[in-house]
């Protein structure tokens, strides 16, 4: 299985959109910076027919340190979450778009 790259996404920007390797690569990293900012402010990043980024918040609980069984907390953080789009979904598995969707009483 290969990894795709900012690299990787560069080269195809140059190939697919006929901008210069280097223009490519600074076209890459503004959408990259302004989706970060974006989630550092809280906001949610909708990429339509892709999926939906978005910061949550968990509270603090409490957990256990395996090695000793003794319960600590665990801190208040955010995490990143990511929902994909039925459409990245549906490819993904090799489903067609609306697979899933069918009435469940035929």
């Amino acid at each position: 299985m290969e990894t795709v790259t900012r690299a990787s996404l560069v080269e195809t920007i140059y190939q697919q959109v006929g901008l210069s390797r280097k223009d490519s690569a600074v076209f890459l990293e503004d959408i990259l910076e302004t989706v970060m900012l974006a989630l550092e402010e809280g906001e949610s990043v909708k990429i339509s027919g892709f999926g939906t980024f978005s910061v949550r918040q968990k509270g603090q609980r409490s957990g256990r340190n395996p090695k000793t069984g003794e319960e600590v907390p665990i801190l208040p953080r955010s995490v990143l979450v990511f929902r994909p789009s039925q459409l990245l979904r549906a490819q993904v598995n090799h489903e067609s778009v609306d697979a899933g969707f069918e009435d469940d009483n035929d």
